[in-house]
Formats: C-alpha cells, structure tokens, sequence
C-alpha cells in the first residue's frame, strides 16, 4: 500500500472491508465519510469536495482520510450510494409498471434537484454500489409486467435516468442563469423572444416561425417532465406489444 492510501491495481470500495477484525475501531464510518461529502456539495458544489475539504469536515487528517475512501473516485462513489438511499420503494411495485417508473422517475427528479450536483455524477462508473443495486432490483421487478427481455428492461431504466438527467440539468442550468442574470427575471428571457420574432418576421425560416406562431403561454416544466417520459414508455410499450 503506497503512503496516499493507493493499492497496487484497480479495487471496488465495496469489496474492500470497511474494517478490519485487527486494531481499534476507526474514528468515522463511511456514512459520516459520505454524509460530509454530500453536506459540501449541497452547499458549494461538486467542485467544492476534496479530500482536504471533507477531512476537515469529519475531523480528521487528509492523509487519514485515505484509510477510509482511498481514492476520491471512491469518495463520489460513496456520495452516489448515500444519496441513491433516498428513494422510498415500497415493499412490492404496483402492478402497473409505467405507472411505478414514473413515480420513481419523479423521484430522481427530487433527489437531483435537492442535490444539485448529482447530475454530473450519474454514470454506470458508479452503478454498483448498494443503493444503487437496491434501485435496480426494485425497477426490474417493477418491469415484470412488461413483455420484454432483461436487456431491454435495462435499456428502458438507463434511458428513463438518462433522459431525467439531462431534464434537471436544463432545469438547473436556467436556475443558475436566473440567479446569476444582472437583470432581473425574465427581463433577458424577454430580450431574446424580442430578437426571435424580429429574425422570424424575415420570412427566411418559415417551418420555426410556423412552429412558433402559437403561443402555448410559459412552459409548465412538471408536465413537459411528464409528457417526455410518456413518450419513453410509449416506445417500449409498442415494441413489447409488436414483438
């Protein structure tokens, strides 16, 4: 073990003991570990977590907090799984399977919002962690309605985060350029319709001045979330029922 606390080869933090059955009992679990974590990130950013960062946070020194997280790949691993036990499953889905994943999908979409850095985080690189595996378990039974093989099952549960990632991502980026603007709400929103009717009006794009001519009044972003997850469904529904 070299002296940050790195092994020789790659190795899952799930596989590595949280303790050994030698010596006296750490200071602080991996919870505490990932519980700091999340607080800074909540409240700085992802880009806010380091290794200093959150060994101060725990109380402990930097190079301590390698015998716990050994590298920060695993730190963000901690903090995926910690977050990722926020979701509330039922004992058994309902048995209607859209209907579950779209109420789980709602779900993502709270967990992303009140931690807003998540969405950089989501990848299959931390897929394998307990909450998350307790996720999955929970969307492959949820699925058992739905004639499918277990490899579109999964292509369904990845597109469904995939797609509410990027959703939040937007939701987030038009919040942070709201709380960032020099002007106020909708004032910079208002300049740039102002600039499309005028580039409209020219007649050299006539489908998106079609396309825009109705004003269907502000987007409701709850029911545009809903709408683009039915369609999803929809997808796999009709080729379930195709096959």
């Amino acid at each position: 073990m070299a002296a940050s606390g790195r092994s020789a080869g790659p190795e899952v933090i799930w596989a590595r003991p949280e303790r050994t059955g030698r010596g006296p009992r750490p200071a602080h679990s991996r919870a505490e570990v990932a519980a700091a974590a999340v607080r800074i990130a909540d409240a700085e950013g992802i880009d806010a977590v380091s290794m200093r960062r959150v060994a101060a946070e725990v109380g402990c020194g930097t190079m301590s907090l390698y015998n716990y997280v050994p590298r920060k790949e695993d730190l963000y691993e901690l903090m995926v799984d910690a977050v990722s036990g926020e979701y509330e499953l039922p004992e058994r889905p309902p048995g209607d399977w859209r209907a579950a994943m779209l109420a789980l999908a709602r779900q993502t979409r709270a967990i992303m919002h009140r931690h807003p850095w998540l969405p950089r985080l989501m990848s299959p690189v931390y897929g394998i962690t307990p909450n998350v595996l307790r996720y999955l378990e929970y969307c492959l039974t949820a699925l058992e309605g739905l004639d499918a093989d277990a490899g579109t099952k999964l292509e369904l549960v990845a597109m469904i985060n995939g797609v509410t990632t990027q959703y939040v991502a937007s939701e987030l980026s038009m919040a942070e350029r709201d709380r960032t603007s020099p002007y106020r709400r909708g004032e910079e929103q208002a300049a740039r319709h102002a600039y499309l009717a005028r580039v409209l009006s020219g007649g050299e794009y006539p489908r998106v001045a079609a396309a825009f001519a109705r004003d269907p009044g502000p987007l409701d972003m709850d029911a545009a979330f809903e709408r683009m997850l039915g369609r999803v469904l929809d997808a796999f529904e009709y080729e379930s029922e195709r096959d």
